[in-house]
């Protein structure tokens, strides 16, 4: 596999180890954060190099993990990387970010001369820390397959998804899924506890049952009878993904009625936790809801 020069810019829980990937992988990697700290750490672990304006104009591919659509174009527009980057360069959006908007960015950026990908992921800290996660991709098959090298280094399934902007509203749609899943499940075990059933039983029947989910399998005893509430993803940021697949479903002209519901409690939950709150968290908060 040939090596490419790559910036990346967020170097968060995620990006981080991400970022350790692409390197163990024999990339050549610059990379950048709104934190200085981070840069710097980052640099000196993995030998990597600050992302810099004559760097960026040597890269092959330009990596966003960033919180939300405002912070990427923000990013590659208003700061400027993108107007940084040579002509045919890949900008590979991997944040969790609002599908219409990923489309327009798209065609932004193929206005001045730039290819576009939008590859949101799937799989919790762990799954980037041994570069197993689940990349969902938006945008052209060739330009897929022409960074199918740098996007394995980081996942193990890459699913080709449609257009751009198709796997940001993937990875909206299969977090709808996932929070709703794991609400239902947690409001079982609070039914089962108050009938007598030990919520660990209950837990064992949904696994060996039609019930069983991502939820009952790794986060119940895991992260939630164990009160440890450490998979490393924010309720916050779940939150967030619920409002982009609501806006979705909304811009599509779908009346979710179920998924609604489950939007409206996880929104109302979200708005009175920091930040740092996990999502499994969510065990806690439906235990004490009227």
């Amino acid at each position: 596999m040939s090596a490419h020069k790559i910036g990346f810019i967020g170097l968060g829980m995620m990006g981080a180890p991400m970022c350790a990937c692409l390197k163990g992988a024999g990339h050549t990697l610059y990379v950048a954060d709104a934190d200085p700290e981070r840069v710097s750490e980052m640099c000196t672990k993995l030998s990597a190099e600050p992302l810099t304006q004559a760097s960026a104009r040597e890269l092959d591919v330009l990596i966003t993990m960033l919180p939300n659509s405002s912070i990427v174009e923000s990013v590659l527009l208003e700061a400027g990387w993108a107007g940084l980057l040579k002509p045919g360069a890949l900008v590979i959006d991997m944040s969790s970010s609002e599908p219409v908007r990923s489309r327009e960015l798209g065609d932004t950026l193929a206005a001045r001369g730039l290819h576009y990908l939008d590859a949101p992921v799937s799989g919790g800290v762990k799954r980037a820390e041994n570069g197993t996660l689940a990349i969902l991709v938006g945008g052209t098959e060739a330009h897929m397959d022409a960074a199918r090298p740098i996007l394995e280094a980081m996942g193990q399934s890459i699913l080709f998804i449609g257009p751009a902007g198709s796997g940001h509203a993937a990875k909206a749609l299969n977090n709808l899924v996932s929070a709703c899943g794991l609400m239902v499940t947690v409001e079982a075990l609070h039914v089962a506890k108050r009938f007598g059933i030990a919520e660990d039983v209950m837990t064992d029947v949904l696994n060996a049952s039609s019930g069983r989910s991502n939820t009952s399998e790794n986060k119940v005893k895991q992260f939630m009878l164990s009160g440890t509430f450490g998979s490393g993803f924010s309720l916050k940021l779940m939150d967030k993904d619920l409002s982009i697949a609501g806006k979705l479903a909304e811009s599509v002209g779908y009346p979710l009625s179920f998924g609604t519901s489950g939007i409206d409690t996880w929104h109302r939950i979200a708005e009175g936790v920091s930040p740092a709150t996990d999502h499994t968290e969510m065990y806690r908060f439906l235990s004490e809801d009227p």
